[in-house]
């Protein structure tokens, strides 16, 4: 009988590659379809701050069934990336959900920690979207455009946190451990990571790329104290919920909500 054959590791090519790959078909995707969504606004014959940019909108209105098939559909596939990059992880290591911190293993601790990143990020977060706004940085951004039925909030409430779970576990759990392992300082994957998140907000204009690249720094930063998604993936969820709910029970009440 053979011995059994032991896989030769990674080579720091490999990883990279990897990497580029899962990026490729998830958020990297992403910030190239942001870079020319960004180039079409700025080369249309009305300024930035006076376009609209159009989130989570109906696909079938006339047919609610119909739209909420495309809605849940639609989000089970944006997180096909995430089974991805965790099964790539745990060819490596068997508990690599563990190692992550995506589990509910100190969900007391998960919670706490990420409601008070979406303190620290909201207000300031909001300030400089209305500072960007103000300058013609950014476009108005219509944060919920779903028709109003009775699965409305529901799903606004499941997109914030499906994309909460796809960026946080891709962006961080996933490239930290993969860029860390061929060898990148800790200080370059957090800027890259983070300089890649702002990328993929430039659809919403400059100010959607700044905020959400000073954000990919924080939570870079508290992830490498942490170890832990978790409290990300919180925090994410909480801002997106407020944005998206925020901005569906808001609109028509509040004169600068379009």
């Amino acid at each position: 009988m053979s011995a059994a054959v032991i896989p030769a590791p990674p080579t720091r090519r490999q990883l990279l590659t990897e990497t580029a790959l899962v990026l490729g078909v998830s958020l990297g995707a992403s910030a190239v379809w942001s870079l020319l969504s960004l180039v079409n606004k700025l080369t249309q014959h009305v300024a930035l701050n006076r376009q609209t940019t159009a989130m989570n909108s109906s696909v079938t209105p006339d047919r609610p069934w119909l739209d909420l098939t495309y809605q849940l559909v639609g989000m089970l596939i944006a997180l096909v990336p995430v089974a991805l990059a965790l099964h790539l992880l745990t060819r490596d290591r068997a508990d690599a959900r563990y190692a992550i911190g995506f589990d509910l293993r100190a969900p007391g601790r998960d919670l706490w920690r990420g409601l008070a990143l979406a303190a620290a990020v909201g207000l300031p977060g909001l300030g400089l979207y209305a500072a960007a706004r103000g300058l013609g940085l950014n476009t108005t951004v219509a944060a919920a455009n779903l028709s109003d039925t009775w699965w409305t909030v529901p799903v606004l409430v499941l997109s914030a946190a499906q994309n909460a779970v796809l960026e946080e576990v891709v962006m961080v759990g996933y490239l930290f451990t993969r860029w860390r392992r061929a060898g990148w300082s800790v200080l370059a994957v957090v800027v890259v990571s983070a300089m890649i998140r702002g990328s993929y907000h430039l659809y919403q204009g400059f100010g959607g790329f700044v905020g959400n690249l000073v954000m990919g720094l924080l939570f870079g930063w508290v992830y490498t104290r942490t170890r832990r998604v978790g409290p990300l993936v919180v925090a994410h969820t909480v801002l997106d919920v407020v944005a998206f709910v925020g901005y569906a029970l808001l609109k028509g009440h509040v004169s600068w909500l379009r």
